[in-house]
């Protein structure tokens, strides 16, 4: 079993288009639980990539997200983006308690309740696009739009306050030089805004979410303020931050595998499936995420973790490893059901709103090829302009013809 480790110096920062990280698969290959240093915070990490390995990190409890909670664990942006008492930096029982409250929001059925409405928005979206003619940025249109909207008509937040809590979202993933203060400014504002909103809601409920987790009672207690206040950010945040990336992704990727388009456009009940497959395949991120503190020794993939020491997983990777995927590299919308992707991450923490950010892709993307038959881009793949300034990968702007 090995103790010590090389460290490996990782600024994560590859902003090539979606080409995979060469580091990471570097890392997957020759030190698959691996000693790293990050661009902020203290001290270094371990970083599991492997598939097995991210699943025992993330389910198994002697890994903990609260262990690290005041402390300073290396990361990727310059401010942590997680707040201490939100629900993606709790371990069971708390965790369970307040996931239990929130997931009644995203069952399938109250999901499939939504589809109708959201085919009506994206159908009214493509109106306009239709109507402006192409070129058109689809980024615009669509991706910077859609989920925004959906996860703002859940919650109940009125349409005039959503460009300004959208510009809050997008300064809290931001990297680099200068951008702590405007992490720490967007926090404090979401917090102020959802405050005011979430005491409104509990004094005078209404029919949206946030209303019914201000109502809800686990036993005979309701969500404490500060609870509340915070899973309302978390869930404004992460149920419209990727899913507007994941647009623009999708969607340049079938446009540059054309094979892979051909065999979605002859079998559109393929869907689903094909969805999931693009959703392994795609880099959708910089680098890694919250990491977890072990709380006892582990061993984990012949190493020895320590009590006490900070392990990140990448989801990037797990989705690449050849030992849970054929081919792992290759788009291949005809693959055999294999594991679960993790792009929604895997075990306690995954993400709540999967089921209603996979209606959204399926509803945008499924129209969107209908719609668009001779949908292509409008200027050369190295042409396009890709975000290079948070953790999220994706093309600032998508010029399609059709």
């Amino acid at each position: 079993m090995t103790t010590t480790a090389p460290v490996w110096d990782c600024p994560f920062h590859h902003t090539d288009g979606l080409e995979f990280d060469p580091l990471l698969k570097r890392l997957l290959t020759e030190a698959p639980v691996a000693r790293i240093r990050l661009p902020h915070g203290e001290g270094e990490a371990w970083l599991a990539t492997r598939y097995e390995d991210v699943k025992v990190v993330t389910s198994d409890r002697r890994f903990s997200r609260a262990a690290g909670i005041g402390r300073d664990l290396p990361r990727m942006t310059p401010a942590p983006i997680a707040q201490a008492e939100a629900i993606n930096l709790m371990d069971p029982p708390a965790h369970n308690r307040l996931r239990r409250l929130v997931a009644q929001g995203f069952t399938n059925r109250q999901v499939e309740r939504m589809r109708p409405a959201t085919q009506r928005t994206v159908d009214g979206y493509f109106d306009e696009m239709t109507e402006h003619g192409a070129p058109a940025d689809l980024m615009h249109f669509l991706a910077g739009r859609l989920p925004l909207t959906t996860i703002c008509e859940l919650l109940g937040i009125p349409a005039a306050d959503r460009a300004e809590l959208r510009g809050h979202a997008v300064a809290m993933m931001r990297m680099g030089p200068g951008s702590r203060d405007g992490q720490e400014a967007a926090k404090s504002a979401l917090r102020d805004y959802f405050t005011g909103l979430t005491a409104e809601r509990r004094a005078h409920p209404g029919e949206d979410l946030i209303s019914a987790l201000a109502t809800a009672r686990d036993g005979d207690e309701l969500l404490a303020p500060d609870e509340l206040t915070v899973m309302a950010m978390v869930l404004l945040v992460t149920g419209h931050d990727t899913s507007t990336y994941q647009l623009g992704n999708l969607t340049y990727t079938l446009l540059t595998h054309p094979e892979q388009l051909a065999k979605l456009r002859a079998r559109p009940e393929t869907l689903p499936r094909a969805l999931e497959e693009l959703l392994r395949f795609i880099p959708f991120r910089q680098g890694v995420g919250i990491a977890r503190v072990a709380t006892e020794d582990v061993e984990l993939g012949g190493v020895l973790i320590r009590a006490g020491e900070a392990v990140h997983v990448s989801y990037l990777t797990a989705n690449r490893d050849p030992a849970a995927y054929e081919r792992p590299d290759e788009l291949d919308l005809d693959r055999d059901a294999g594991p679960v992707n993790m792009t929604f991450g895997y075990g306690q923490h995954r993400c709540l709103g999967s089921h209603l950010a996979l209606m959204e892709l399926q509803v945008a993307i499924g129209t969107l090829l209908r719609r668009f038959p001779g949908l292509r881009l409008a200027v050369e793949p190295s042409e396009l302009d890709w975000n290079s300034g948070s953790i999220w990968r994706f093309p600032r702007t998508l010029p399609v013809a059709w």
